[in-house]
């Protein structure tokens, strides 16, 4: 919980001065980048998570890795965050400045997932469906799940839509199971 409070409170620091600065186009390329490098090398993260490995080390590795591919101002907010020692929470950060800066735009990330792949023209209808109904402009991200059976699963945010036919089956086999029940006990 803690880490969260703390991570809420870097990334919106983080936005706050790339709106300032007028930098939210560069700084969110750069957010996006550092998750990829951070998500792809995981002794990058166990380095950064390491208490016997020196701040100054850290910084230095992230430095070297980062100077020409990144803004300075991603730099050197990526170096506060190691000289404050919060390194081990670095991608909590990074995630949760995605999450803010999405909110701060208008948009909802969306998962969607599928029993079998969704054509374009699918896709682009539920998109649509979904803007109109949250009021929000939305990403989604697709993933194929055979055990649905069919239909499909929407999370978006903390609400989550269940049209599979396996939830329906679950549903009607639930509803079965308590009128056995309630035949036993007459």
């Amino acid at each position: 919980m803690a880490e969260q409070k703390i991570s809420t409170r870097y990334a919106s620091s983080l936005l706050d001065s790339a709106v300032e600065k007028n930098l939210l186009d560069t700084i969110s390329n750069d957010v996006e980048f550092v998750s990829l490098v951070l998500k792809q090398n995981p002794n990058l993260i166990r380095m950064l998570e390491n208490p016997v490995v020196k701040s100054e080390l850290k910084g230095s590795i992230l430095t070297e890795i980062f100077k020409t591919r990144i803004s300075q101002e991603t730099l050197e907010f990526v170096l506060f965050v190691i000289k404050k020692n919060r390194e081990n929470i670095l991608n909590s950060i990074l995630e949760k400045f995605k999450e803010l800066r999405d909110l701060k735009l208008g948009y909802v990330n969306v998962n969607v997932m599928v029993a079998s792949e969704f054509t374009s023209s699918q896709k682009e209808e539920l998109k649509t469906k979904l803007q109109n109904e949250l009021k929000k402009k939305v990403r989604m991200n697709f993933q194929v799940d055979e055990k649905l059976l069919g239909g499909f699963i929407i999370q978006a945010g903390d609400t989550v839509y269940n049209a599979s036919i396996k939830h329906q089956l679950d549903l009607l086999r639930k509803h079965f199971n308590k009128e056995s029940t309630l035949e036993i006990r007459n």
